[in-house]
C-alpha cells in the first residue's frame, strides 16, 4: 500500500480566525469539507503538532499538517461488465445504464453491478469517504434503462449530491402506460414502504416522504399513451408508483400492475417485453467543479424502440413517433 500523502500549510494574517475545517476546505480543493472533518477526528491533522477539532479557530503562524491516507480498496470487485460511457472528465463519469443491470451491491446481488463494473473501467477513481469506489448520487431501477452521472471523488460527490437534494437536478423519462393519459398532468403523492408487501413501494403508506411527478408531454395509440414524464424528486420507484396510482401503470410493470394476460392482436408488439417500459432520457445538471450546464441524453434502447415500432402506424415516420 502506498504510504499516506503528506500536506503541510502555514496560516497566514489574513487567515487567522477560519475554523481548521474551513481553512483546509479552502486550501486542499480535492477533499469535500466532509472528508476533512473525517480525517480530523481520525487524528490526521495537527496544529502545531498537536490534533485538533474541526471547529478549532487558527492563528497566523500555526502550522497545519494533514496526513491524507491513500483509498482503500473498495469491498466490490472490479469486473470487466460493458458499460455505455457516454461522457468522462476527472470529476464525474455519465453513462447510459442498459436495462437488468443493478446499480449497487446488495443482499441478492453482490456481484455484477454497475458499480463492479465501474471499478474496471474508471482507471482514475481518488475515491469517496477514503474508499476506492465510484459515488452513486442517484439510482435507476434494475429494469430501467437512461442516463446516470456517478462521483469519481469527494468533491464531485458532495456537489453532485446536493443538486439531487436542492431539486436542481432535471430528469426526464419516457414510458408507455396503459390508458389515455392527459399532458399537463402533476401527481403529487407522498411515497413510502408498502406495509404488507416490503417489495414494493405505496402512495398509501403511513410513512411517506414527499414526491412529485409531471406528465411533460403525451400521445395516445390503441388504448395505450406514450409519456413523457419529469420528476422532481427521486423516491424508490416513484413513477411506476405514481402511474399505477392514477390507473395508469407503466406496461411491462409486473410489480404495479403493469402485465395483462390478454393483449390485443394490435398490441402484440408489447408482448414481448420482458421489463418496463420505462428509460431515463434525459439528464442535466451542473458541473461540480466549474458549475456550467451539463446536458445528456439516451435514446431509446432496442427492446423498447422495437415494441413502439410495432404500435406505430404505417402511415407515420419514426422521427415523428416520439414525445
Amino acid at each position: 500500500m502506498m504510504p499516506p500523502a503528506s500536506v503541510q500549510l502555514t496560516v497566514t494574517a489574513d487567515q487567522e480566525g477560519q475554523r481548521l475545517d474551513r481553512f483546509l476546505t479552502d486550501a486542499l480543493a480535492g477533499l469535500s469539507r466532509s472528508r476533512i472533518q473525517q480525517l480530523v477526528r481520525e487524528g490526521r491533522v495537527t496544529v502545531g503538532g498537536r490534533p485538533a477539532k474541526p471547529g478549532a479557530a487558527l492563528r497566523a503562524g500555526d502550522t497545519v499538517q494533514v496526513d491524507i491516507p491513500p483509498p482503500a480498496e473498495a469491498t466490490p470487485a472490479a469486473e470487466p461488465i460493458p458499460l455505455d460511457i457516454l461522457y468522462e472528465d476527472e470529476d464525474l463519469v455519465v453513462l447510459n445504464k442498459p436495462a437488468g443491470l443493478v446499480v449497487h451491491p446488495a443482499p441478492g446481488h453482490p456481484g455484477g453491478t454497475l458499480v463492479n463494473a465501474l471499478l474496471h473501467h474508471v482507471e482514475d477513481l481518488s475515491g469517496i469517504g477514503g474508499e476506492r469506489r465510484p459515488g452513486i448520487v442517484h439510482r435507476l431501477d434494475r429494469g430501467t434503462s437512461g442516463v446516470m452521472v456517478v462521483a469519481k471523488n469527494d468533491l464531485a460527490h458532495e456537489g453532485l449530491a446536493r443538486q439531487f437534494h436542492d431539486r436542481e437536478v432535471e430528469k426526464e423519462y419516457v414510458a408507455l402506460v396503459w390508458g389515455v393519459v392527459q399532458a399537463g398532468r402533476r401527481i403529487d403523492l407522498p411515497i413510502g414502504r408498502d406495509p404488507v408487501h416490503r417489495q414494493k413501494m405505496s402512495a398509501r403508506a403511513r410513512r411517506a416522504r414527499t414526491a412529485v411527478t409531471r406528465i411533460v408531454r403525451a400521445r395516445s395509440l390503441k388504448g395505450l399513451s406514450l409519456v413523457r414524464v419529469a420528476i422532481h424528486s427521486g423516491r424508490t420507484h416513484q413513477i411506476r408508483v405514481h402511474l399505477s396510482a392514477i390507473g395508469h401503470p407503466v406496461v411491462g410493470d409486473s410489480l404495479y400492475g403493469g402485465l395483462r394476460r390478454r393483449i390485443p392482436g394490435d398490441l402484440r408488439a408489447i408482448a414481448r417485453l420482458d421489463r418496463p417500459f420505462l428509460h431515463a432520457e434525459r439528464l442535466m445538471f451542473h458541473h461540480p467543479r466549474d458549475g456550467r450546464v451539463m446536458e445528456f441524453r439516451a435514446p431509446l434502447p432496442p427492446d423498447l424502440q422495437a415494441a413502439l415500432d410495432g404500435l406505430r402506424p404505417e402511415t407515420v415516420a419514426p422521427e415523428e413517433w416520439q414525445v
